[in-house]
């Protein structure tokens, strides 16, 4: 779960990381099962936006991926993974950036996102963000998104969140996405707590936007 873009949100990012036991923050999960499942449905090159020290490039690597790049703007948390994998330099990118201040040098054919959209809380925000995986994902390829739902928290890590419906999704990414799935789950924290998901995958029209 990243803040996008700016010092202070690096700043704010790296010291959740540099400070926490990273298997007890809300948002770990030690096998990503769900969002592998979801990735399944597009070969190929993968971006994770928002990746932190995720155990997702684990996950896709065991499954034969050798083309993924991760996303974060924490330093730290980038560098928690990279000590984590060693061995898989060459098949793993990784890239320090907040979401919306990156130009992308290349396409991809998966963009997966669970849980950075829901700290863009500002409209223009999530038209920027739109067009950006509009762009950086190839025509026909995959976005999985997942945020909070409609009954999830408002706030993560002291930073406050939007709460989005399958609905709202649908209709944000709809100029650009053709909508596949959506569906409504729950995480259960390493604390113990609920915490609802929207989670959606969608298309790529075409190479317009």
């Amino acid at each position: 779960m990243r803040l996008p873009m700016s010092d202070d949100g690096s700043h704010h990012w790296d010291a959740v990381f540099a400070s926490r036991d990273l298997d007890t923050v809300s948002w770990f999960e030690e096998t990503p099962t769900h969002s592998v499942e979801l990735l399944r449905q597009q070969p190929g090159s993968v971006i994770d936006i928002g990746a932190g020290a995720s155990r997702l490039p684990d996950a896709l690597l065991a499954e034969g991926r050798d083309d993924i790049t991760v996303l974060d703007i924490s330093r730290e948390a980038l560098a928690v993974t990279r000590e984590r994998l060693g061995s898989a330099e060459g098949r793993v990118a990784y890239v320090v950036s907040d979401v919306l201040s990156w130009e992308p040098s290349r396409t991809y054919d998966a963009w997966h996102d669970r849980a950075v959209l829901h700290f863009l809380t500002e409209p223009a925000n999530h038209a920027a963000y739109v067009d950006l995986a509009a762009r950086t994902i190839s025509p026909g390829g995959l976005l999985v998104l997942a945020t909070f739902g409609p009954d999830g928290p408002t706030s993560c890590s002291g930073l406050p969140t939007a709460r989005h419906s399958a609905e709202d999704l649908a209709a944000l990414v709809a100029r650009a996405f053709t909508l596949t799935h959506a569906e409504t789950r729950i995480h259960r924290t390493p604390g113990g707590s609920e915490q609802q998901f929207t989670w959606i995958s969608a298309r790529r029209t075409d190479g317009s936007h």
